[in-house]
């Protein structure tokens, strides 16, 4: 079973068409990632999924459960976390008052297998969301959704704004979701370390789907890359120092 599946899906800012005929499939245990220039419809995609923006047309199906017109917390309450562009976390709770914000479903992540994955925060679990960097912002932000003990994990640019060295941590960390059979949609500007730890790939141009395959082969066309997806001229590897 697919974890995800939308097809056809026609989203509009009022009378603006954004996503035309948009389909997307993200399989069980596997880390899908969708890519595209700034304004090419990645977060709209999102958005439209977790039925934030419902879309006007299409089909979504989570977990083979028809999503289309479900509220977003139904949505979540199947096992879809969701962390949105910009973290969303509460800058005047500390790091243990944010972890315990979430409804936490029954399931194997709790408060402290988190602050074993992110031992970041447990050094600073008494600190306030704002004195917190950029990097364990963004940790704070997946290790919230974590503890929804989502079956399928769907993040928004999460290396937005970070260090270079930070950012290898964060998808480190998305590597581990997999590893611990969590299915990962992954929206990323950054191309080239994106389609290193992805199955995957699909790319957006214009709010539509221009290319949709392995990851391996579209990281290996670098024309495509290039053409399509806007990759920066630099290599980013988790193996980097």
């Amino acid at each position: 079973m697919s974890a995800l599946i939308a097809e056809g899906l026609n989203t509009f800012y009022g009378k603006s068409h954004i996503l035309h005929d948009v389909g997307i499939t993200v399989a069980e245990g596997r880390i899908t990632t969708l890519l595209g220039r700034n304004g090419a419809g990645k977060s709209t995609t999102l958005r439209s999924l977790m039925n934030l923006t419902p879309p006007r047309s299409g089909k979504v199906t989570v977990f083979g459960v028809e999503t289309t017109r479900l509220p977003t917390y139904r949505i979540a309450a199947m096992g879809v976390g969701f962390v949105p562009e910009g973290r969303r976390i509460f800058p005047n709770l500390t790091v243990e008052d944010n972890l315990r914000v979430p409804l936490e479903r029954p399931g194997e992540w709790t408060i402290p297998r988190v602050f074993g994955l992110f031992p970041r925060l447990e050094e600073r679990r008494m600190n306030l969301g704002r004195q917190l960097s950029g990097g364990e912002q963004e940790m704070l932000a997946i290790a919230r959704a974590l503890l929804l003990n989502p079956r399928l994990l769907i993040l928004d640019e999460p290396s937005q704004g970070l260090a270079p060295l930070i950012v290898r941590d964060v998808f480190r960390i998305v590597v581990q979701m997999r590893e611990a059979g969590i299915s990962v949609l992954l929206v990323e500007q950054n191309v080239r370390m994106s389609l290193e730890i992805a199955d995957d790939a699909y790319v957006l141009e214009n709010g539509q789907m221009v290319y949709a395959g392995t990851a391996a082969a579209l990281a290996a066309d670098e024309e495509r890359i290039q053409a399509l997806a806007g990759a920066k001229a630099e290599e980013w590897t988790l193996e980097d120092t």
